[in-house]
């Protein structure tokens, strides 16, 4: 298939469309990290962890989300440099 080249305009809507998708994207990590937090909030309550491990637990929660988070950022940004450079 032979496409036409994309017109400033159009790379433009597509980079906003791929804006658009990675923060939904990071939207949905935030929401698994909320969900985790509040299982480990739940297991504390029921003294099925302690406070240390429940700390530790969120702090390893936050690093795995910062880490994914970090991802999808810079796929966006390679993405939208990719689009904009055709």
């Amino acid at each position: 298939l032979n496409f036409p080249p994309l017109t400033e305009e159009k790379r433009r809507a597509v980079s906003k469309d791929v804006a658009k998708l990675g923060e939904e994207a990071k939207v949905s990590v935030r929401n698994i990290r909320r969900d985790a937090n509040d299982k480990c909030k739940d297991m504390k309550k029921k003294s099925e962890m302690t406070e240390d491990e429940q700390k530790t637990s969120e702090k390893q929660i936050q690093d795995l989300t910062d880490k994914y988070i970090k991802i999808i950022d810079g796929m966006t940004e390679e993405k939208t440099k990719s689009i904009m450079s055709l």
